[in-house]
Parts: C-alpha cells; structure tokens; sequence
C-alpha cells in the first residue's frame, strides 16, 4: 500500500475523494468532519485539513502505513501495535484501533466502532456504528486467578472484500467473514460467514444468499449427455483394452484399476460385463488378485505387514474397486479382509487415533473408507464374520465423537479445505452413506462444502476427485433431509453439472482433469458427478444411467439401530 505524506494541506489527497469546498458552509457542526469521516475532505474547515494531514504523517512516523486519501479522526483512539490502512479509508470518531490491524482500500470504521487484536479485511468493508470485531480473546481455564491475569490468545479474524457490518455487531476471535456477505445489526458473529450471505441474529445463522440460482442445464442436453455415453462407451472400452488386459488411457499402463473402471463403466452404460471377457473371465481374474491371508489386493504383490499401511492409495482403493467391480459381475471376494475384521474395536480405535488428520485429512479418510468397506463386505458374509457389527459402531461412534462441529468435517484446514473436504467424503462414502446412516448436524458441513465449491471456481486444475466431493457431501446432507442454503447448493451443483457435461471428448470420454487425455477413470468419475448433480436437481432420470459400483447412491447394507451415534458430536 501507498505511504504518501505529501499531501496539500489545504487540499484533498487523491483517489476518488469529493471535491473540496471554499470554506464549510455556515452554522455547519464543527464535529461533522470527525462523526461522517466519509465527507471529511467535503466538509472540513482548512484547519481540520491540516490537522488532518499531520495526524496521517505522524501515524506514518510510527511506523504504520497508511495510504493515500484515508482519514483518520483525531477523536478516534488509534495506538496499535501494527496498523495498515488502505487508500480512501477512513477511521471516524470514538472509533478503537489496537493490536495487529490491517484495513484494505475504501474501508471504513465508523462511529464508536472497535477493531482490536489481530484483524484483517479485505477491500470495500463497512463496520457499522458501535461494532466490535475482536481478535484476541482473554484465557480463562484456570479458576484459582483472575481472568484480567491469565494469558490473551489469539486466532484472529478475516473479513473478506465487499463486507458490510452493520451497527453494534459483535465478531468473536477465529471467525472468517466471506466476502460479499452482510452482517446485520447486533449480530453476534461466533462462526465463519460464507461468502454472499445475509447473516444475522445472537448466534449470527444464515438468513438468506445474495445471489439468484444460474440457470440449470436442461433435460435435453442430460439425455443428450447420456445417450452419447451409452453410444460411445463401447468404442472407449475397446481402445483401452490391449488384447491381454485393460489399461487406463492416461498413461497406456494396464492396472487393477483400469480393469474394475472398465467393469464399471459396462454396468453404468450397458448393464453388461466389458468384452472381450466373459462375466466368469472378469470374476476369475479379479478373485485371484486377493492375497488370502490379508484379504488385501497389491499392485506390487506384496501384502502390508499392518493395517495402518491400507494409507497406501492402491491397497486402500482395491478394497473398494475390486470389491465392488465383484459385486456388479454377482461376485464377491472369496476371503474377508483380516487386516481389518481380525481387530478388536479397542485396536480399531487406537489406530484411528493414530491416523494424521491435521496434517493428512485425505489419507485419513481414505483409510477409513477402506476400512468401511472392508467392514461392508464382512457384514454381507453374515454369521460368518461375528465381530463385523461391533467393528462398524465402534468405527461410526469414533467417528461421531472426532467431528469437528464447527466445520462438520474430520481433520485440519491447513491451506484450505481441500484436504478435509476430500477426506470427508472418503470417509463419508465408506460408513455412513454406504451404511444408511444420515449426516449428523449437516448444517455446518453445508456450509463447509460450498466455501469449498467458491475454491474450485477459480482453480483450473480441479480434478474429478474435487468436484465429486463437493456433489457427494451436498447430495448425502440433502437425502438426510437437509434443505440448508439450498438456492446456493443448487447454484453451485448447475456449475458442477455444466461442468461435467462440457469435459466430455467424443468418443474418448473425459479426462481426470484439465490438460490430461480421456482415461477410463475420468470417464467413470466425471459421470458419477453428473448423476449425484442431476439428482440434486431432480433430473438425474434424464441421464438415463445410474451408478450401482463404488459410487452408488444407495447403502450397500444397513446398520442396526445407528441412530444414537447421529445425536453426538464433539464439542
């Protein structure tokens, strides 16, 4: 930012500001210029102007870097510790400034308003008249001193651009404000705002979003959509397939994984086995993959020595993929997976809490879908695996506890929500909706997945991976019964929607991602999206397809009695 301090006394420093005024007019308010900073260069007397001119010059001499055409009352009490102030912002009388505050451009702090402790904004924010936005907090978890003795923390609070605060708000530490929201008056800001919601109230909830609903994609370009698939696929599975095995065409390698996509993408579109092999060949080939021992199949053929290493992608995967790639050809898996049903609950537990979620929230929850699943395929065997039930409510108990409420997701932001977000799903995918279980408190995860949904919008390399997270969590809060900030989860599931559709390369499918070839997985992945956004829209009937493998909508069994693990969450 600008730290200009030459400005004319007797002048207006540049940027926007109205023009000045021979004198102010007679019988005006000499306090006018303080209380309504936004006029200041307007209606101050040459006296104020300069006064003016050395407040900003002798801010900038103690080190803070204000820009050009700000205000700054000399009524307000301005003594941080650090202090940015943006271009044609303005801090009016009885205002509050301390700690560590950076304001960006055309911002203002109106009357007896307070920003304190560790506060950043964006551009074009308006804070309200009597407003406190507080970025400190006092400690108080020792009762034998008092709290004005104890330790301040710290988290701090982001408002985003385009903000408006509106009078006697109160915003607590470790709030995020997304940009174009609004904040009515006396609100009570305890959790993060989305961006373009009206919020208000103590505690501040969601009222209602700022923007329309874009329009949706139409029936016919669904069944367009889906009538090319179907006319299309056959021609794709051939190109993949190398006279011995199937390969993915992103990289020409035959794997595991190109051999149960392609199993997938013949059921979705055809309802039939993937030629040249027969339902039989695909079973035969698939059950001789499971090591006996560990119920475990390994690209490498080699068997993990403990359950934590199911963090490895493709073991993890391959109990979800080739179980159900069996499952579509009536088939299952001729050994259980004694890496997982041979646990105890407390075992399971402890490697649970051993699993990296601050750090690692997508591998962790790939575990835990592996382990789900895992779980899924012993409860289908029955008597046969006795310990199953308890594994699967020790696992969603776990779970359920180690919520974060405020996010409604498992595991640590980090840079962003990819991590937690993907990881949710995984985990989300493999116990409670491949379980029949609804989500618990969807609220705060809605929320959580949208700002997520605002992530992807300007990221060109979101992959089919990012946006089936988005469309899977928002679909499971909805068949829960969730109707939360539906106009934006309908906006952001027709840009998903278009999103999909237009990825589609004739007769070669779709690729993962932006700048990688068609491949089998992509393919399988983009379409799934396709269904779970056409459904969250009620026109998935149109697609005339509908996920029964790894991506299916429906539960693959049904826990007993699970509704008292919903109830809880950790707080």
């Amino acid at each position: 930012m600008s730290t200009r301090d030459d400005q004319p006394a007797a002048e207006p420093p540049p940027g926007g500001a109205r023009p000045v005024a021979a004198a102010p007019a007679a019988g005006s308010e000499p306090l006018e210029a303080d209380f309504a900073a936004w006029d200041f260069w307007r209606t101050a007397s040459a006296e104020q102007r300069a006064d003016q001119v050395r407040r900003l010059a002798e801010l900038r001499a103690r080190g803070h870097h204000v820009g050009v055409g700000c205000v700054v009352s000399p009524l307000a009490a301005v003594h941080p510790d650090a202090f940015v102030l943006g271009d044609r912002s303005y801090v009016a009388a009885h205002a509050h400034v301390s700690g560590d505050v950076e304001i960006g451009a055309d911002c203002s702090l109106n009357v007896g308003a307070a920003l304190r402790g560790r506060v950043r904004t964006g551009r074009a924010v308006r804070i309200g008249a009597g407003t406190s936005v507080l970025g400190f907090d006092h400690g108080f978890d020792d009762p034998d001193t008092e709290v004005f003795r104890q330790p301040l923390r710290t988290r701090g609070v982001h408002i985003g651009d385009d903000v408006w605060l509106g009078a006697h708000v109160v915003v607590l530490d470790g709030v995020r404000i997304g940009s174009h929201s609004v904040v009515g008056a006396g609100a009570v800001v305890t959790h993060d705002v989305p961006d373009w919601t009206l919020v208000a109230g103590n505690p501040a909830r969601v009222i209602r979003e700022r923007r329309r609903p874009r329009a949706r994609t139409t029936r016919d370009a669904l069944r367009a959509h889906g009538d090319a698939a179907r006319g299309q696929v056959a021609g794709i599975l051939a190109a993949a397939w190398d006279g011995a095995a199937f390969r993915d065409t992103a990289d020409g390698t035959p794997s595991v994984r190109a051999h149960t996509d392609a199993i997938e993408l013949a059921d979705l579109l055809t309802g039939a086995p993937p030629p040249p092999l027969t339902g039989a060949e695909h079973l035969a080939r698939l059950r001789a993959l499971q090591d006996p021992e560990t119920g475990l199949v390994d690209e490498r053929g080699s068997a993990p020595d403990d359950v934590a290493d199911l963090l490895d992608d493709a073991q993890a995967y391959h109990v979800l993929d080739v179980g159900y790639a069996l499952d579509l050809l009536g088939g299952a898996f001729a050994h259980p997976v004694r890496r997982v049903v041979d646990l105890s609950p407390a075992e399971l537990v402890a490697v649970l809490d051993a699993l990296p979620w601050e750090h690692r929230a997508w591998g962790s929850g790939a575990f835990v879908d592996a382990v789900g699943t895992a779980l899924t395929w012993a409860l289908r065997r029955g008597p046969r695996e006795p310990g199953a039930p308890a594994l699967a409510q020790a696992l969603l108990g776990w779970l359920v506890v180690h919520r974060d409420p405020d996010t409604g997701l498992w595991g640590g932001r980090g840079d962003g929500l990819r991590e937690p977000v993907n990881g949710t799903y995984r985990l989300v995918r493999g116990t409670f909706a491949q379980w029949g279980v609804a989500a618990p408190d969807p609220g705060a995860l809605v929320d959580s997945v949208l700002a997520r949904a605002a992530e992807l919008a300007d990221d060109p390399s979101a992959s089919a991976c990012d946006a089936l997270d988005v469309v899977h969590l928002l679909w499971w809060a909805r068949a829960g019964g969730s109707a939360h900030r539906r106009p934006a989860v309908d906006e952001v599931t027709a840009a998903v929607l278009d999103d999909a559709l237009a990825r589609w390369t004739a007769g070669e499918g779709t690729p993962f991602a932006a700048g990688l070839p068609p491949s089998l997985q992509g393919t399988e992945m983009w379409l799934a999206v396709a269904w779970y956004a056409a459904d969250l829209l009620g026109r998935s009937d149109a697609l005339g397809y509908h996920p029964r493998g790894v991506h299916r909508p429906e539960p693959a069994v049904r826990l007993t009695e699970p509704h008292a693990l919903t109830t809880r969450s950790r707080r």
